[in-house]
């Protein structure tokens, strides 16, 4: 019989279930939610009816105590539970009695487990306080997590009442994501909001791989949800690792490699200091140190927190008794009492975003850079500048100089992330059909406007969380989709390539157009009749899984059906590639 969490006597049928908060980034296990089970079977109450039953009859603070009781009791004995973080639900109508709640159990638990972290939830007015005691929700190094983000507009009262140390975002936002460039948008939008105020963001009800990879690439922090591992009533089922979810996120975006490259090299590598460190510690860090005004601040995992400013410790430091005062138990300050927020990127996070970060905080000293959740180093504003100024530089040096869009450097290393990262996507090469004769009869400048109209087009019709737009050369072009199906890539490339014909008849003269075709010489210097401009492309499908082939392959592939495109009545071949698991089904 696997053990589980059964509540006491007090709550007959009650269980208790977790389930795995994981690094998006690594498969690590961050923590695990504290679940109830069992409440199906009383009297037909649903879980929050099971609440408010518990509120009327006056037994809700006893829930919220027998809970965390329990779960202090099996801690002990299962340690992937214990060196994570315990996330744990707060009743809004427990707010009240939170001294009590801290008193009885909250104190062990922070003992127990590498973080405790109180997730609570707005409620609506009428329903509940949502009023919550963030300092005592804190005591003794604990954190504060609003749930179901999103969901309310109260959710953002609690963003800037309680000053969270996460955010949950609600499944509603989730579910579709990759398949809704709508919810993208507005994630986006609320990802750059939390890490601008130094709050991590968690995505909640993961269903699938292919959600999983746009939270990835969004730049949420951490996951949750039935894809990564299902609430485990055994705890013996629960794990520190979940290898399909490294494997998943093993290879950064294009964008992502490129830009961390010029992070790495601009960063400040300044040492972090323990959030319970003595503040003896950061007296003597700006005793020695002339040019860091700021000290990173971490806790026990490298998790950083925040900075500590010098000139907020200056009226300690350069008083007769200010070390002796602040060195006094009694007075209870410590390194985290003068921890400021910061802006919090990943490494990987492309620096546009992080110019965004820093340019949405006044005053702020920089951006605090962290890998997989761990403290890395410290961007300052003189570092960001000089990281933006070596990238657009080498943007500059690759980019086509007529459309400006990436060139064939960029384009290899898209392409050859795409084929060694395992997430899937559809790769297109475009070219002009009559693209000589038209040159040769209207004249280059006419040429390079047919050129910078199709660019335009692809900019127009691009999804930039999902499409790539490269110019390899001449009238060559590159389209890259992410989180699409075969048919949605060869309806949006056809439309292009539609659009593309249509709008390209504006370069002829009107007999031309009443003809449908002009008189010039082919290669050989023989005249004859050749149709209006149009486009063709060849489109490479790459299946999730597939990371088998090389990209010479995949080029390869491409040019043998390049002439199949340009014959074919809607200008467009597919080429599918096959997916290990696809060849070991069909064998």
């Amino acid at each position: 019989m696997p053990p589980h969490l059964e509540l006491n006597s007090g709550f007959p049928g009650l269980r208790l279930a977790f389930q795995a908060i994981v690094n998006v980034h690594t498969g690590q296990c961050f923590g695990h939610e504290v679940l109830l089970r069992g409440w199906e079977g009383c009297q037909d109450l649903a879980a929050l009816e099971l609440l408010d039953h518990c509120h009327a009859a006056g037994r809700l603070l006893d829930l919220e105590i027998a809970i965390r009781s329990k779960v202090g009791e099996m801690a002990p004995l299962f340690p992937v539970l214990a060196q994570g973080a315990l996330f744990l639900n707060l009743d809004a109508r427990s707010a009240d009695h939170l001294e009590v709640l801290l008193g009885s159990v909250q104190g062990k638990l922070q003992g127990a487990f590498a973080h405790v972290v109180t997730e609570i939830a707005a409620m609506p007015a009428g329903e509940g306080d949502s009023a919550y005691p963030a300092k005592l929700m804190r005591r003794g190094g604990g954190m504060v997590a609003v749930d179901r983000f999103g969901a309310t507009p109260h959710s953002l009262a609690l963003l800037t009442g309680c000053n969270p140390d996460f955010i949950k975002i609600d499944r509603s936002l989730i579910t579709g994501l990759d398949r809704d460039a709508r919810k993208r948008v507005v994630l986006a939008q609320i990802i750059g909001m939390a890490h601008t105020l130094g709050v991590e963001v968690i995505a909640v009800g993961i269903e699938n791989g292919r959600e999983l990879m746009v939270c990835r690439e969004l730049g949420l922090d951490l996951v949750q949800g039935n894809f990564i591992n299902s609430p485990q009533e055994d705890l013996q089922r629960l794990s520190s690792g979940y290898t399909h979810v490294e494997v998943l996120a093993r290879e950064d975006r294009r964008q992502r490699q490129i830009d961390q490259k010029w992070v790495l090299q601009q960063m400040d590598q300044v040492p972090a200091i323990l959030a319970d460190a003595p503040m003896s510690e950061i007296f003597e860090r700006f005793a020695r140190s002339s040019d860091n005004a700021y000290a990173p601040v971490v806790d026990h995992s490298g998790r950083p927190l925040g900075i500590v400013r010098e000139r907020d410790t200056k009226n300690y430091a350069y008083s007769s008794f200010g070390k002796d005062l602040i060195a006094n138990k009694s007075l209870g300050r410590q390194v985290r009492d003068f921890i400021v927020r910061c802006p919090i990127a990943d490494i990987g996070t492309p620096l546009d975003q992080m110019l965004a970060l820093y340019a949405a905080v006044e005053e702020t000293e920089g951006i605090l850079l962290s890998d997989h959740m761990v403290y890395r180093g410290f961007l300052s504003a003189r570092s960001l500048i000089r990281a933006m100024h070596e990238k657009t530089l080498a943007r500059a040096r690759d980019e086509n100089p007529l459309s400006k869009l990436p060139g064939n450097v960029v384009i290899n290393e898209y392409v050859a992330d795409c084929v060694t990262g395992g997430a899937g996507a559809v790769l297109a090469y475009i070219d002009f059909d009559n693209f000589k004769p038209f040159n040769d009869t209207y004249g280059f400048r006419q040429g390079d406007r047919a050129i910078l109209l199709f660019a335009e087009l692809c900019r127009k019709r691009a999804d930039p969380q999902t499409w790539f737009v490269g110019h390899i050369g001449g009238d060559d072009f590159f389209v890259g989709i992410s989180h699409t199906s075969r048919d949605e890539a060869v309806e949006a490339i056809g439309g292009l390539i539609e659009r593309f014909a249509s709008d390209a008849e504006s370069f002829y003269d009107h007999e031309a157009r009443q003809r449908r075709c002009i008189t010039a010489q082919d290669r050989e210097g023989h005249v004859k009749s050749f149709p209006l401009l149009s486009a063709s492309a060849v489109l490479f499908v790459l299946p999730p899984g597939c990371c088998d082939i090389s990209v010479d392959d995949v080029a390869s592939a491409i040019a043998a059906r390049k002439k199949e495109a340009k014959a074919s009545p809607n200008k467009l071949v597919v080429v599918e590639a096959i997916s290990a698991d696809q060849e070991a089904a069909g064998s």
